[in-house]
């Protein structure tokens, strides 16, 4: 028997009362006790809190608790989340994960281990000494790979990406960069002096030509005209021809 049950209760209570708080829920809402002090004190929700999960009864739908290790549930017997210190596995909340699993300390729960995992060796780099690959006669050639799966905490370690070997090749002499580039500068200067040396032939011929044209006028200007020569048609005189 409670005392004061009232039928107009608030916060979605069915029944209430002034010394216990809800006594029934309105539909579809959880009846829950919460403890103040020494006392309890019923309480409906729309659903239950973090420790509790809800069940459903034809009269009352009700909030349990979950397990002491558990921090969520979704029934007594399969947690959501386990309280620190505890690893969730199936269900379940550990203090140590089975064999063939591992402690993520991240997400707290037993997870698969995970090995590395590396990619094909790619083909062997041409043989070299010294970042050359000309004038030796034995040097070496690498050949790397990469990580497509990184390991976790107690996966197996990764391997080496690379690997280096002797080489044998056929010596040959490697040009040398300074001679060419050399001969290249050697061969430029000399198209061009030949070049500049037809452009100065050029223009001593024309300085030449001018120079023949101006004494050539010079010359006729400073000496006498000649007088013409008269016709010997001019020069003979008339034949009468009346005799």
């Amino acid at each position: 028997v409670h005392p004061n049950v009232s039928q107009g209760c608030q916060g979605g209570c069915a029944t209430c009362s002034d010394y216990n708080g809800c006594l029934s829920c309105k539909p579809r809402l959880f009846f829950v006790l919460e403890r103040i002090g020494m006392k309890q004190i019923g309480v409906c929700l729309s659903s239950c809190p973090s420790g509790y999960y809800g069940t459903r009864y034809p009269d009352i739908n009700k909030c349990a608790k979950c397990k002491a290790d558990c921090e969520t549930c979704f029934t007594r017997n399969f947690c959501t989340k386990c309280k620190s210190g505890f690893y969730l596995y199936s269900g379940k909340c550990l203090e140590k994960c089975p064999d063939g699993l591992e402690a993520n300390n991240h997400t707290m729960e037993c997870t698969s281990i995970v090995h590395c995992e590396a990619s094909e060796w790619s083909p062997w780099s041409p043989c070299t000494k010294k970042g050359k690959t000309c004038g030796f006669k034995r040097g070496n050639e690498i050949r790397v790979r990469e990580i497509v799966q990184h390991p976790s905490a107690r996966g197996n370690p990764c391997p080496a990406t690379s690997e280096s070997r002797k080489c044998v090749v056929q010596r040959k002499r490697c040009q040398k960069e300074g001679k060419g580039k050399k001969n290249r500068e050697e061969k430029r200067k000399k198209s061009n002096k030949e070049e500049s040396k037809e452009t100065r032939q050029e223009s001593k011929g024309r300085v030449a030509r001018r120079q023949n044209r101006e004494q050539r006028e010079n010359n006729n200007k400073t000496q006498p005209k000649k007088r013409k020569a008269p016709n010997k048609e001019e020069t003979l005189a008339p034949v009468d021809t009346a005799h």
